[in-house]
């Protein structure tokens, strides 16, 4: 087989916020070599998800994040995890509450699977939380302290915002652990419900292993080159 010309830099999650498997498969095809990690979400379960995951990895060789944010109680999270631990998947969400990070590492058993908790969502700001009502004090504050619970819970790693990444990269609690970054938009690009935010190279630069784009990519007239030039940004 000949060696792929074009280098995968895995770093680079694309998010296929599309309506259904198709437009995702087109998606991927557009992007070819340079982008081997994607992200499905919710918005695609009930538009054919898992079976793109499948098709991705099987047919494609890429790699999948699966943002389902479980939560749940702790059997429904377990069995949840046990059968979503059969697709080959790379990483999957849960909330990082402990006792769902415990639940989720039960259910993927001898596994390679990634179990990634979520701090706090980055389309959310202090004012969002007081309506929730959520704990008082700084959101940053909100965020590495649910991040160092969730990974002494065992949690492989944590979904959070740029802003947090170094602070949280600053935990001991964080030696050996991934830290995956939404919320991530080149310099120029709108933000969108997004705010939270911080530019590519800004977002690994301060400690995060995974950045995850959407939009800026699959709204560009070209999407390759869009993805690309994010790729060109990494330090």
């Amino acid at each position: 087989m000949a060696e792929k010309m074009t280098k995968t830099d895995d770093r680079l999650i694309v998010a296929l916020d599309v309506p259904n498997a198709l437009a995702g498969l087109e998606l991927a095809q557009r992007l070819g070599d340079p982008v081997g990690f994607y992200k499905i979400g919710l918005g695609m379960l009930t538009g054919g998800g898992l079976a793109l995951a499948r098709e991705l990895i099987d047919e494609m060789d890429k790699r999948i994040f699966l943002d389902m944010k479980l939560f749940d109680i702790g059997n429904t999270v377990e069995a949840a995890v046990r059968g979503l631990a059969n697709y080959g998947l790379d990483f999957l969400t849960v909330h990082g509450d402990p006792h769902v990070v415990r639940a989720a590492q039960e259910g993927k058993g001898a596994s390679d699977l990634k179990i990634l908790a979520v701090t706090i969502l980055t389309s959310l700001d202090r004012a969002d939380l007081d309506d929730m009502l959520m704990s008082q004090g700084d959101v940053q504050d909100i965020v590495v302290e649910r991040a160092r619970r969730a990974m002494a819970a065992g949690a492989d790693g944590v979904i959070a915002s740029p802003h947090e990444a170094a602070m949280i990269r600053a935990l001991p609690e964080a030696s050996g652990k991934l830290i995956v970054t939404p919320g991530v938009r080149p310099q120029g690009a709108e933000t969108g419900d997004q705010k939270r935010i911080a530019t590519p190279e800004k977002a690994i630069s301060d400690g995060a292993d995974h950045i995850v784009v959407g939009r800026p990519i699959k709204s560009a007239p070209d999407p390759r080159a869009a993805a690309e030039a994010i790729l060109a940004s990494l330090p």
